[in-house]
């Protein structure tokens, strides 16, 4: 409700506008923050009310965005033909005011894994009370205070001490360098290669509307019982068959081939974009998968902002579109075998862990963690009766 607000108050301020500055304030500044504390949240929302058919939550709610562009287009252009600049300005910060109506439809709900570690409140609970007692300047307020900021941290950030996201961190990096540049110059390569304007923008229609197509229908096919459990392995498929698209676009030069290639790129793009927070959440779970999308978005945006300016660079030293494209294909194909890459370690680690675990050693007790093991030898155990071994948090073996 906060965005929709600052949003709106974005766009009509904007009309008011008498500089550039004046509109990087307004536009830039004041809506972009708007749209940004918008958009995280509703995307994790919909992790937190739907898990049965998730990926088709996810590929309906974002496919709004791709809907939004394609009709609105149309319409704000009519607005600055008819209201001039200014007043189509302060007609959509009208309807961009609805974001607090949208946000305000957003109740929270109380999710079964957030009940289950209650000991982790239990210090900060504890020093609550005993300054309550307190004054508001003595030094148990203030401890109680930074107890209170670091549990409150730790418990929501501490998925990025997981080795998945980091990895998962890292392949967003490379794949937001990719997406990028082709929304920037697939009408200018058309254009070089004799496609008419009509027939370039025809193209970017196109893109448009398979990316929306991708969100739904790859959501739907992800969510099937056969699919449900490889919606990681969907997610590189996706990310790597759009890097291939990329490599061949150098060698498609006429409307026919570059039809065929915005369709498959489009539906591909669509279909990785709405499986970003499902293995989001997947990695992280879902109380933290705010502020993990959050992480995930803001990593996404700077490569998603760097690489259109450098795609340009290198088309103006090389003289042709071939070396930026590759070098987008191959950031995208490198993201895909990144995550593979570390998905097949981890499998490795595991088969290793259960194959220590049927070793038939006397002297040898394994337990398992996730993918840690922990071993206590029967000969402490009998020297020391009180021994205890802790396993992790919540469990101990004595």
């Amino acid at each position: 409700m906060l965005g929709g607000l600052l949003a709106s108050t974005g766009f009509i301020l904007g009309s008011f506008a008498t500089s550039l500055k004046h509109l990087y304030l307004t536009l830039g500044v004041l809506t972009g923050l708007g749209f940004a504390l918008c958009y995280s949240p509703a995307i994790a929302m919909v992790g937190k009310y739907f898990s049965r058919r998730k990926a088709l939550a996810y590929g309906i709610a974002m496919s709004g965005s791709g809907i939004g562009t394609f009709v609105l287009a149309p319409v704000v252009q009519l607005l600055i033909e008819e209201f001039s600049w200014r007043g189509a300005l302060l007609i959509l910060g009208g309807f961009v005011l609805n974001l607090c109506v949208c946000g305000a439809l957003m109740r929270p709900i109380t999710l079964k894994e957030e009940h289950s570690r209650p000991e982790q409140n239990h210090v900060c609970r504890t020093l609550k009370e005993d300054c309550k007692r307190a004054s508001p300047y003595s030094s148990l307020t203030k401890e109680w205070a930074k107890t209170c900021l670091c549990c409150s941290l730790q418990q929501e950030y501490i998925f990025l001490l997981m080795s998945d996201f980091v990895v998962f961190a890292v392949s967003v990096l490379f794949m937001a360098y990719g997406c990028s540049p082709l929304f920037v110059y697939l009408v200018p390569y058309a254009l070089s290669v004799g496609v008419s304007h009509q027939q370039a923008a025809f193209l970017m229609s196109t893109l448009g509307v398979i990316d929306i197509i991708g969100n739904i229908t790859f959501g739907w096919l992800t969510d099937r019982r056969c699919l449900k459990s490889y919606r990681y392995i969907c997610y590189l498929f996706a990310v790597g068959l759009d890097g291939l698209c990329y490599l061949c676009l150098p060698m498609l030069q006429s409307l026919p081939l570059l039809v065929p290639f915005s369709c498959t790129f489009g539906y591909f793009d669509g279909a990785y974009v709405t499986l970003i927070p499902v293995v989001t959440a997947e990695i992280v779970g879902t109380t933290s998968l705010s502020s993990a999308l959050g992480v995930v978005y803001f990593l996404h945006a700077v490569p998603y902002l760097v690489s259109p300016p450098i795609a340009g660079w290198l088309v103006d030293t090389t003289g042709s579109y071939t070396a930026a494209f590759l070098l987008c294909g191959f950031s995208m194909i490198f993201s895909s075998v990144l995550l593979g890459f570390a998905r097949l370690v981890k499998r490795m680690k595991k088969t290793q862990l259960q194959s220590l675990a049927k070793e038939p050693d006397p002297k040898l007790q394994l337990w398992t963690n996730g993918s840690v093991a922990y071993s206590v030898t029967r000969e402490l155990d009998q020297k020391d009766e009180g021994f205890v071994a802790t396993v992790g948090p919540g469990y101990s073996l004595t």
